[in-house]
């Protein structure tokens, strides 16, 4: 794909407006209907979110919950649906996971994200922040390890997944909330064809994730959000998908940050399929022609089973 094509498209997805907006009138913010087959849902923030500027239901992130059967402790996964930041595609790349985690013995959660363009960075990461941390001190009552939660994000949710993999904190002991004493790094994340390394849309004149971090960020706001800027050897465990004819998220992300993933010494797998347009989430479901991305979940599982986050099927 030429190079033009490529930011046209990559600027179609992150790019944004708000559109009938009197000068300074508060940004409705966005309502995601909860995700088909929950069990419960989890406000994070019972007493509002930081950064909150309103109530209604676009502006309190929550968990949806698919507990799994059988005698734990499980691993947990949280999924992170994809949707350019502007929307959550929560039943594709949200709920259908989450099933598909729950039938295989790991606990999963659907996380719901605040979005733009009432709310850009750090808002965001500070939900999936306390995502992490919520299942972690409550994985007891839950029903899963402490020391085996992963994220799980597609397209911009794959972003975000792959921020939390790159950007964590350890727990401060002295904190009063009781979440914020324990860890938000993920034990492991899967990011599926996800915008991951932005100087490569820095090299085609494209701001990238525009959605995120607004028009005017500077290089230095675009690093921030870089999760190629920030790889070390406490990086979480990833396992990486996409697709070479994705004309939305190129592949080169994948193949790139899985370059840097091995130089920095953390595990990691990569499958980058031939063929299947942008949003392919788990493989199946789809036409004939791309009858390959089928054997996704399998290899998912092998990677998973391989580590202990999935029960041998």
């Amino acid at each position: 794909m030429k190079p033009s094509s490529f930011a046209a498209v990559f600027f179609a997805l992150f790019a944004t407006a708000a559109v009938g907006q009197a000068p300074n009138a508060p940004i409705p913010a966005t309502v995601t209907p909860p995700p088909q087959g929950f069990k419960d849902q989890i406000v994070l923030w019972p007493g509002g979110a930081p950064l909150s500027h309103g109530a209604g239901e676009g502006d309190i992130p929550k968990l949806f919950t698919f507990p799994t059967e059988g005698p734990g402790p499980h691993a947990a996964v949280i999924v992170m649906p994809g949707g350019g930041y502007t929307h959550l595609v929560v039943e594709q790349e949200g709920a259908y996971e989450a099933r598909w985690l729950a039938a295989h013995g790991v606990a999963a959660f659907v996380l719901e994200y605040r979005l733009a363009p009432a709310y850009q960075f750090p808002a965001p990461m500070l939900d999936a922040s306390r995502a992490v941390r919520y299942v972690r001190a409550h994985a007891g009552e839950l029903g899963v390890s402490p020391d085996a939660i992963g994220v799980w994000g597609f397209s911009a949710g794959g972003h975000l997944s792959a921020y939390m993999a790159t950007n964590h904190k350890a727990g401060d002991p002295s904190a009063a909330d009781p979440l914020d004493r324990v860890s938000d790094r993920p034990d492991f994340a899967v990011l599926s064809y996800a915008p991951l390394t932005m100087d490569l849309y820095k090299q085609l004149g494209v701001q990238p994730l525009k959605t995120l971090i607004g028009t005017t960020a500077s290089p230095a706001d675009i690093d921030a959000v870089d999760p190629m800027k920030h790889v070390s050897a406490d990086t979480s465990p990833i396992f990486l998908y996409s697709t070479t004819k994705d004309q939305t998220v190129d592949s080169r992300n994948t193949a790139e940050f899985y370059v840097a993933l091995k130089a920095a010494g953390v595990p990691a797998e990569m499958h980058i399929f031939e063929l299947g347009p942008h949003g392919t989430h788990m493989g199946e479901g789809l036409a004939p022609a791309l009858h390959e991305l089928t054997v996704l979940p399998t290899l998912l599982s092998n990677w998973m089973e391989l580590h202990g986050w999935m029960p041998a099927q």
